[in-house]
């Protein structure tokens, strides 16, 4: 009996060399931590891209919306309150439901004005300034009652207003929330920025009295200014 097995133990060996059947198993075991880096890579990577373009977006909306608003009448130049800057506000934070955006971020809406009309020393100022988020961040390009900048936005890029209108100037600060690692981003706070021209005459001095005096802006009743001393989600 012993002489009929041994032989086929001999063989045992020789089978197991010419057996395929586990070499894809352990090749796909082997490629698989390659595979999923790639994949986790490449979803960060676009996820990172895509919600960049978004910040982007929000903040070229809002400056433009921001050129836009006006309490119309026939008996003075169109109005702006607080309470259609909250609107603003409102909408980016609606637009942005997704990114969190107030709880990690913050939008920072400044009007930029000639200092005077001609403006002769191309001098310019931020007349007013309204803040929304949670992000202890504030503009790096001026803030309210900044005289005498040369414009503003980073160096090369600055904006500046014509003699009768100002500029609506928009800075969205958002800290990227990564979906598995922020080690292959280059960089995971984005600072974009948006700038629109007013679209009509407006009043630009505002109330002559009370709290917003020649700030531009008109306060409306129980409604809370959305000052850049205010660091809120709402």
């Amino acid at each position: 009996m012993s002489a009929r097995l041994l032989p086929n133990l001999r063989s045992i060996p020789r089978k197991l060399l010419q057996c395929g059947s586990g070499i894809a198993t352990v090749e796909f075991a082997a490629a698989l931590p390659f595979v999923l880096s790639t994949f986790m890579v490449a979803t960060e990577i676009t996820n990172y891209t895509i919600t960049k373009m978004r910040v982007s977006q929000i903040a070229l909306q809002v400056a433009d919306n921001g050129s836009r608003i006006g309490t119309d009448s026939l008996l003075t130049d169109p109005q702006i309150t607080e309470s259609d800057i909250n609107d603003l506000l409102t909408g980016a934070g609606a637009q942005g439901t997704n990114l969190d955006l107030y709880t990690h971020g913050r939008v920072i809406i400044s009007s930029l004005e000639a200092i005077a009309n001609p403006n002769t020393t191309n001098q310019f100022k931020i007349r007013w300034q309204r803040c929304r988020g949670v992000k202890n961040t504030t503009s790096g390009y001026g803030v309210q009652g900044d005289t005498n900048l040369a414009g503003m936005g980073p160096a090369g890029r600055q904006v500046t207003t014509p003699d009768d209108a100002g500029v609506i100037y928009v800075q969205v600060v958002y800290d990227y929330q990564p979906l598995f690692t922020s080690v292959v981003l280059p960089n995971t706070t984005f600072n974009e920025v948006a700038a629109m021209t007013v679209r009509d005459k407006r009043d630009y001095n505002g109330p002559s009295s009370g709290t917003n005096a020649n700030i531009g802006i008109y306060e409306s009743s129980g409604v809370t200014a959305s000052t850049c001393n205010l660091f809120t989600a709402t």
